[in-house]
């Protein structure tokens, strides 16, 4: 699996990441799994004509450690599809943006 993985957490920071994810990301059944929403405007051609296989998202994992950003894009609604793949460079670059995006609100400094 490619994943952007932010290591060497402390403690806080994992408290602090968590917090945040379960005020903007969606809880799954999992505990420290979450879901991300990609935005409509970067989904791929192939997304983009699979109405029914939206909305896409990418996952996010969290553990004592570690937290990472899973680069495959993934369906609500479907497990199979051609429309569910590694994330095009526009969406890589998003789901890092999030990334950084948060650590520098968190005030994380690794």
């Amino acid at each position: 699996m490619k994943q952007y993985v932010i290591d060497q957490l402390r403690e806080s920071d994992y408290e602090r990441i968590r917090d945040f994810l379960n005020e903007s990301a969606e809880k799954t059944a999992l505990e420290d799994l979450y879901r991300v929403e990609l935005p409509e405007n970067l989904y791929s051609p192939v997304q983009a004509e699979h109405g029914s296989c939206r909305p896409y998202y990418f996952a996010v994992s969290l553990d004592r450690n570690q937290v990472a950003f899973e680069l495959l894009v993934r369906s609500r609604e479907v497990i199979r599809c051609n429309c569910i793949a590694y994330a095009l460079p526009v969406q890589r670059d998003y789901i890092i943006g999030y990334a950084d995006r948060m650590l520098d609100l968190l005030e994380i400094k690794l």
